[in-house]
Order: C-alpha cells, then structure tokens, then sequence
C-alpha cells in the first residue's frame, strides 16, 4: 500500500460516514490527516466514530441544501482550524427505469444530491482553502457520467455533471494553488448497490473487461494520491476505475 502523508492537513469527506467516502477516511486517518465526515445518515457517522476514534468531527449534513452546506463550512473550519481537502463522495443512484417512465421528483432528488452537492461543497469550501493558499479537491463521479447506462439517466446526467463542474472549477482556481481533478469509477462494491436492480448489477458487470466489481479501497487508493501533494500537475482531470471499462 503506497503512502502519503496528510499530517496537518484538514479534510472535508461528503458521504464519509459509508463506502468509498469511509475508505477514503481510513486512509487518510491513518496517515495523520484531521478529518470531518459529513454524512446524512446519523447511525452510520455513529458507527464511523466507533470505528475511527471520537477525535474526528462528525456532522450529519444535507448537501443538498445551500444552508446546512454554508453553516457546516462554517462549523467545520472552526473545528479543524483550517481546511485543505475536499473529498466530493456523497451520491445516491436513484432507482432504475427509462427516461419516460421517470419520476420527475426523483429526477430532480438525484441532481440535487449528485451534482447540486458538489457544487455547493466547492461553492463554500473553496473559498476556505484560498485562505491557506494551497487545496486538493476528489470529486467522486462514474463511468457513468462518460457512457450513460439505460436504465439509470438521472445517475448518469449527474455524474457527466460532475465531470464537467471539475474541469470548470480547476480552471477557475489554477492561481489560488488548488488542485481538483475527479474519478470515474465503475460500480464500487458499496451500499448503492442496494439502491438498484439485480438486471441492471449483471449489465454493469457485463461491460467490465477484468470480470468484477471494484472495491471501496481501490477507489481510496486513487483518491488519496489525487488528494495529496505528490499530485502537482494534474488538474481538471478525470481518472478512469473501470476495470478496463473506460474506452476514452
């Protein structure tokens, strides 16, 4: 397992509390970063700090909502002190069906949460790393967000949401010494995976050239290198883990 240090460094996970957003806060704990995970399960961050210890900030947000984002950014700097990462984790697939069988409710929940959220998350933290002069910002996109699934529209008009937001903001912020790059996985054994249909599981695995799901760690791995500051260079980027998925 590769190594990078995050001592005295500050770092925002969305979704911290379950799948790839935890394995994200395992590694980065480990290696000496102070962490707030911010989660809108409440048992879930409960467990999260039985497991991590209770020195980590816990705080149970909406992203979705401009005011619980922009009071959590306030109260989070407080107790971290300063802040210089963004790991953009939280996300919900939504149930699956095609485009005009779609609840239109449902739509708009899933681009809240998706996209709305990261777009707040960087809206209201950014602005906290420009203070430090130095930022990392992972946002969690899919694969999906390149190729669209049937079946999963509003999933996939999301995450080709945060794949543009990523290369927009790393332009907008090259001079202020922030970093933000996004990756692509393609299904990640987690939690979702209960959100979705066993037909649209065995699709998923159908398109995957090494035959599996990946693993929350192996997504960690990635994020943890995009997040540090061995990653100096790369900005506005999206990484593939698509299990040899990924044509472009």
């Amino acid at each position: 397992m590769n190594y990078y240090d995050f001592k005295d460094r500050a770092a925002v996970i969305t979704g911290g509390a379950a799948g790839i957003g935890l394995a994200v806060a395992r590694r980065m704990s480990a290696a000496g970063a102070r962490l707030s995970l911010w989660d809108s399960n409440k048992d879930a961050l409960a467990e999260a700090e039985r497991e991590l210890g209770n020195s980590i900030d816990l705080r149970e947000v909406d992203i979705s909502s401009p005011a619980a984002v922009q009071n959590a950014a306030v109260e989070t700097h407080k107790a971290l002190g300063k802040l210089d990462i963004l790991v953009a984790s939280a996300g919900i697939t939504g149930p699956n069906g095609t485009v005009l069988d779609y609840d239109v409710e449902t739509w708009h929940n899933i681009l809240n949460i998706n996209l709305t959220g990261v777009f707040l998350c960087s809206k209201y933290l950014i602005p906290l790393m420009k203070k430090n002069g130095y930022g990392r910002i992972v946002n969690i996109a899919s694969i999906a967000g390149k190729e669209g699934n049937p079946g999963a529209a509003a999933y996939s008009a999301s995450k080709a949401g945060v794949i543009a937001l990523t290369k927009s903001l790393a332009k907008e912020h090259t001079a202020d010494n922030i970093i933000i790059n996004c990756v692509t996985p393609t299904a990640i054994k987690t939690g979702l995976f209960d959100q979705v249909t066993q037909q649209h599981l065995d699709y998923l695995m159908s398109k995957i050239p090494l035959g599996r799901f990946g693993a929350p760690e192996e997504v960690a791995s990635m994020v943890c290198w995009l997040a540090s500051e061995e990653c100096s260079y790369s900005t506005g980027a999206a990484f593939d883990l698509s299990g040899g998925r990924a044509t472009y």
